[in-house]
């Protein structure tokens, strides 16, 4: 949400700063899936091996 509201800001004003939050936005979003997805797989992993 926050992404599409630097983009339309940036797309209206051409402010590069507005332009690099939104890419600071975007990484923190990735890496926040990704350390999700990390913690997921972790929890995944010590079910399975709780069921052996």
């Amino acid at each position: 949400m926050l992404n599409n509201l630097s983009w339309n800001v940036f797309r209206q004003t051409g402010d590069i700063e507005t332009y690099l939050l939104m890419k600071e936005l975007e990484s923190q979003d990735q890496q926040s899936q990704a350390q999700h997805a990390s913690s997921s797989d972790v929890e995944k992993a010590k079910f399975e091996d709780l069921n052996l």
